[in-house]
């Protein structure tokens, strides 16, 4: 785990590990997601401009979302909310996906983006960008897992310790490695789908659907400060009701096309070929 790169000369500044892969899973992401864009007939220029704001968005929305849940510590000293140390911090992933999720419904109804087509080509790229991003996170220290004793256990350096606070003493569950293969693993499922989409949003749904259960899962595993909701963590909370949320969805789109290439089945042919 290396959590900085090198120092920029002259001026003495880090450049993080997790900050630089942070810029590349973002970039990548991006790219992927202005191809697939393209592909479904999409404005390319919206989608990067769509994809900056959620990029702005989702920053704001993990940084508020990491307050909410270290409130203990961020609300005794309201100053460390204005201070490097939060803008350092990672924050936590569902906050910013809520509000990027957000913007996205507003601007797109704006420019008049169909939303869930639309969707459908940013859910790929948020998977392979959050792959990268949380190999960041490993590098980093932060996001860390439970004690174990098994093989898989990691031990991060003093410098991540200083960083994050993760501990230095014992071996870790690598949970952000067994995060970042889980949304591997949906990016890849993903990007098989679509070559079978049978309504438009399915991809999206799909994402929803199964990064809720990686997640949940996950969270078993995860030991760093996450706040608590009903004996559920917060991200563990949200993806019980997101999961549901995006089934009932994905059922009633599903069904309206059913209805509809029935209705109307030469249409339908003439998509299909």
């Amino acid at each position: 785990m290396f959590p900085e790169l090198f120092k920029i000369p002259g001026l003495d500044w880090p450049l993080s590990t997790y900050g630089f892969l942070l810029a590349i899973g973002f970039i990548l992401a991006l790219w992927l997601i202005a191809r697939l864009a393209g592909q479904d007939g999409l404005p390319k220029n919206r989608v990067y401009d769509l994809g900056l704001y959620i990029l702005a968005s989702g920053l704001i929305g993990s940084k508020l979302l990491l307050i909410v849940t270290e409130w203990d510590q961020y609300g005794g000293d309201l100053r460390r909310i204005f201070s490097l140390d939060l803008l350092r911090s990672g924050g936590v992933y569902f906050g910013g996906f809520l509000i990027a999720v957000l913007t996205s419904i507003i601007l797109m109804r704006i420019w008049r983006l169909p939303w869930r087509k639309t969707a459908d080509a940013f859910a790929p790229g948020v998977a392979i960008g959050h792959t990268i991003g949380r190999l960041g996170c490993f590098s980093a220290g932060c996001c860390w897992g439970k004690p174990t004793a098994s093989w898989i256990g990691v031990k991060f350096t003093d410098k991540a310790h200083e960083l994050t606070g993760v501990p230095i003493d014992v071996a870790l569950v690598p949970t952000q490695l067994i995060e970042a293969a889980a949304n591997l693993s949906i990016f890849l499922f993903l990007i098989w789908l679509r070559k079978r989409r049978a309504f438009e949003g399915q991809i999206i749904f799909a994402y929803l659907m199964l990064y809720s259960v990686a997640r949940f899962t996950i969270e078993f595993w995860r030991d760093d400060p996450r706040g608590w909701v009903l004996g559920l963590s917060t991200s563990q909370f949200i993806s019980v009701v997101m999961f549901p949320l995006a089934l009932a969805l994905a059922i009633y789109y599903w069904r309206r096309s059913s209805t509809e290439k029935m209705a109307h089945p030469q249409d339908a042919a003439a998509q299909a070929s």
